[in-house]
């Protein structure tokens, strides 16, 4: 069954200058009074029931009422495609174990091959209508997306259709309430008009070469739909089986008086170049949905503020029956929209997230008719290829910003929450990337993700659903209708950084002409590969040397401009690969399902992965191997983000304005896993990326041996000192050396000295690396574990960062003193941990798990630090954060382990802590 994310409750996160809370609660435009989420899988206040169209031989108009009874309908997840409800239901296997959704296997039909008639379903509920807070309203449908199309109908009435993935649609239903019995909800859903399948290798004649068939034939593309689910090599090649039909946003009710407001917009031009005043510019639609006799029009008062700013205007207009006008509050007209020393948004490391209130309402004869609420940033994003290289280059209010980013994935059965997304997002600010790139072919996320974005400073590049694997949308009116719509419910954001029409593709027409008359204030290309920005690679795993040789990729030189597109994976933990599939699949490695969970093989998880993690000894059971691949995954995580930091604009070897990771996080359950496992369960590659991202930096060069220090902030810093000291795997003492330093603002002080090792020492060292501020606190550091092995060349497994680690595990065995103490407050239970090496020799890769009575991660849980190496004598506090609500059991394991150290398992009771 799919997992079952509980309740998250209020949680905050730490950045090194602020403390930023970003919370649960999802801030909502306008108040609705109902939400018809459903009972099964959202724990929401309806039942939804679901049955196939064609089993169905009544009239539309009855399906609607409560004539037709829905006692042999089975229950539906809502929001939720056909195959989730299917699959909860126990009709088909669930698609992420083993080999279950695998074409071949025929476990589940595939749209393709079925037909359209086989996947269109109804979607029914009932609800009542409150006849005290609908009276005199005008009462609302809000169909926020329905993939592909849809009829919706209410009472045996047909009150609004839809087409298109991404369109939000309002229907006026106050004609067809009813209030002495349950009204009845009724959604016809049909599937994409075109689902394409997969072809064989060359089935096709366009798309990148080598790319395993991509997008399938191509032909999903003819349609506006997350085109991933026909198959890509980052998750099932084979697709999603109903290529994710069914409701799957929300549907909500609510009210207004005589008017309804839509869409407020706010545009900032900030003076420059000292950016001490910003005028705003301020629109919003208005409608007025009422008769009105013939050549007749309605004055009606449109009334703003913004919070706590003091800032207040209004204008009358005068509207005709159903018109819907645009109402522009110009800082010509309004001086008092004019503010001096704004307060800026800033992305994270750079500044405060700072966010402005605004409140529109609509009068008539005094009384209040609708009213609406925005949030919006005040800040400037532009780019420009005027570089070095004429790579596209980022700034933020006027200030050049160095990209670490990512490529998000959308969840491939879109079974997601609140939930799922804050969770997500935190693990993603926890990795210090500033930027989230929505990759063409997935899908634009919710109001909540951007919510979040805005509130942890993470940038966003919308791409426009299209890419260069498939066709383009056959309908321009019905893709041009829904990137409006999606603009319209996103541009307020002050984290939406960029637009982009497609991945390694063209443009539709209008498309930029569009984009500009809807917003103006974002800068704008063609497609992903283009205008400054290179084509990606390497994408699968490679000998790490590769990175700091820049040779990971066969396309030549890639750590440089800026990548779209530059990643490799990490092996989940060995928890989470039991829940993929049977544990005789598992050890010895069945290389059919691995492979199948790794978009058939593509990442070279049973190949180079394999035997990477062999070079730190063959293990003899998946619990040894996944632990051992956890050391390859966080070297590849360390490798590539510090390679990219050595490399930052002007301060490396070339410039390089920077990179997306590819990919950031696992759409499905896979073995090719990123910092976090489809479960919510991180990997040590998140804690190395954490570490690799942090704003004040020491880092070692595998092939220069040197020492390096990065400065994320936008402030300078003096009389800093960076120390190193290695050791062998005795622990003695090799190398010591304390340098004073001073970092310019946002800058890279590279080679700062060179580590020289010994000719004749163990076969393995350990460094760490430390830095000091002028008052001698610790503000960075990091650590290292190296072999002797000489490095031969792209093409071998060689290197000191990638061979010549079995000797790891002659590592002596140490102690580690283990404290805690457990709290609960507003709703969240920690656990503080003081750990000690109290041990002679290193303690190695040390893991904290938070465990149920089954031996199950506990998730979503959030770790300050995990995978950490101690030195003798090293202390080292670490917090583990889970919300109260997902803490049902009577006890849970605290458990401390290491490949080095005895394993200290510690029972909690958390509900004692409750009360």
């Amino acid at each position: 069954m799919p997992n079952k994310i509980k309740k998250v409750l209020l949680l905050i996160v730490c950045s090194v200058i602020t403390i930023s809370s970003f919370s649960q609660e999802e801030i909502q435009e306008r108040t609705y009074n109902y939400t018809l989420s459903s009972v099964e899988g959202h724990n929401g206040m309806y039942d939804w029931k679901m049955k196939k169209a064609d089993e169905l031989p009544t009239r539309s108009e009855a399906i609607s009422t409560l004539e037709v009874s829905t006692k042999d309908w089975m229950p539906a997840i809502v929001p939720g495609t056909v195959l989730n409800s299917l699959v909860y239901n126990d009709v088909y296997p669930e698609p992420y174990y083993g080999l279950n959704n695998k074409l071949e296997s025929q476990r589940i039909p595939d749209l393709y091959h079925a037909g359209r008639d086989f996947y269109t379903y109804w979607f029914r509920t009932e609800f009542n209508a409150d006849e005290s807070l609908f009276k005199n309203q005008k009462v609302w449908m809000q169909v926020d997306g329905i993939n592909y199309r849809a009829e919706i109908w209410l009472n045996g009435k047909m009150v609004g259709n839809l087409s298109g993935m991404f369109l939000q649609k309002q229907l006026e239903i106050t004609d067809y309430l009813v209030y002495d019995q349950q009204n009845v909800l009724a959604v016809k859903v049909y599937p994409v008009d075109s689902p394409g399948t997969i072809k064989p290798k060359g089935g096709k004649s366009f798309g990148a070469e080598g790319e395993f068939q991509n997008g399938g034939n191509g032909e999903i593309g003819r349609n506006v739909t997350q085109l991933m689910t026909v198959g890509w090599d980052f998750t099932f090649l084979d697709g999603i089986r109903d290529r994710n039909t069914g409701v799957w946003k929300d549907i909500k009710i609510f009210t207004t008086g005589k008017t309804i407001l839509n869409h407020p917009f706010v545009k900032s031009e900030l003076a420059k170049p000292n950016y001490d005043s910003s005028k705003q510019t301020i629109s919003v639609e208005v409608a007025y949905p009422n008769y009105l006799p013939q050549n007749k029009r309605q004055k009606v008062k449109i009334i703003g503020a913004i919070k706590g700013e003091n800032i207040h205007f209004e204008k009358e207009v005068a509207l005709y029956r159903e018109e819907v006008k645009e109402v522009v509050f110009t800082p010509e007209e309004f001086p008092q929209l004019i503010i001096a020393n704004p307060r800026l948004w800033w992305p994270v490391n750079k500044g405060k997230q700072e966010l402005y209130d605004l409140v529109l309402k609509t009068e008539i004869d005094g009384v209040v008719t609708d009213s609406i609420f925005t949030r919006f940033g005040i800040r400037e994003i532009t780019s420009t290829t005027d570089t070095p290289d004429q790579s596209r280059t980022f700034h933020v209010n006027g200030k050049p910003m160095f990209i670490r980013g990512t490529n998000w994935l959308p969840e491939n059965m879109l079974r997601t929450s609140k939930e799922r997304t804050y969770a997500q997002l935190r693990y993603s600010a926890q990795s210090g990337i500033n930027l989230i790139r929505f990759w063409g072919g997935g899908i634009t996320e919710s109001d909540y993700f951007f919510q979040l974005c805005d509130e942890l400073g993470i940038l966003v590049w919308q791409e426009f659903w299209m890419t260069g694997d498939t066709q383009h949308p056959q309908d321009v009116g019905l893709y041009l209708s829904n990137v409006t719509s999606t603009v319209k419910r996103i541009r307020n954001h002050p984290s939406l950084a960029y637009y982009v029409s497609s991945n390694e593709s063209t443009q539709m027409p209008h498309i930029e002409s569009l984009l500009n008359y809807l917003d103006g204030s974002r800068g704008y290309q063609m497609q992903s590969e283009t205008d400054g920005i290179h084509d990606g690679s390497p994408y699968k795993q490679v000998n790490i040397m590769n990175h700091y040789e820049n040779t990971a990729s066969e396309r030549g030189s890639r750590i440089d401009g800026f990548n779209p597109e530059y990643g490799a994976p990490c092996l989940p933990t060995v928890e989470c690969l039991r829940e993929m599939m049977d544990e005789e699949d598992l050890w010895p490695i069945n290389k059919e399902v691995w492979d199948y969970l790794d978009g058939n093989g593509f990442h070279l998880m049973t190949s180079m992965y394999t035997d990477m993690t062999n070079e730190y000894g063959v293990s003899g059971s998946i619990d040894e191997f996944a632990m051992k691949a956890q050391f390859v995954g966080a070297m590849n995580y360390k490798s590539i983000w510090e390679v990219w930091n050595y490399n930052k604009l002007n301060y490396g070897d070339r410039y390089a304005s920077g990179f997306l990771y590819w990919y950031h996080n696992s759409p499905i359950r896979q073995v090719c896993g990123r910092m976090w496992d489809w479960s919510l369960e991180p990997t040590a590659a998140l804690y190395t990326a954490q570490n690799a991202c942090e704003p004040l930096h020491p880092q070692f060069d595998y092939l220069k041996n040197t020492v390096s220090v990065v400065n994320d902030y936008y402030q300078s810093f003096e009389n800093y000192r960076v120390t190193a000291d290695v050791y062998d795997l005795n622990m003695n003492k090799l190398f010591t050396k304390s340098v004073t330093i001073d970092l310019p603002e946002a800058a890279v002080a590279n080679d700062i000295f060179k580590i020289e090792f010994p000719a004749k020492t163990t076969s393995i060292q350990f460094i760490k690396l430390r830095l000091f501020d002028a008052h001698n606190n610790q503000v960075g550091s990091n650590f290292y574990w190296r072999s002797s092995n000489t490095y031969k060349g792209r093409n071998t497994l060689t290197g000191p960062a990638t061979a010549g680690f079995q000797d790891i595990n002659k590592l002596d065995q140490t102690t580690i003193d283990v404290n805690y103490t457990t709290s609960v407050e507003s709703g969240k239970h920690f656990i503080t941990l003081d750990l000690k090496n109290t041990g002679k020799t290193l303690s190695f890769f040390t893991q904290i798990q938070w465990l149920d009575d089954k031996g199950r991660p506990v998730r979503p849980s959030f770790y300050s630090d995990n995978f950490m190496s101690l030195l003798p004598g090293e202390s080292q506090s670490v917090t583990i954060e889970t919300a109260v609500a997902n803490l049902s059991e009577a006890s849970y394991s605290l458990v401390v382990k290491g490949i080095n150290i005895s394993t200290k398992k510690f029972k909690i009771k958390p509900c004692a802590d409750c009360f």
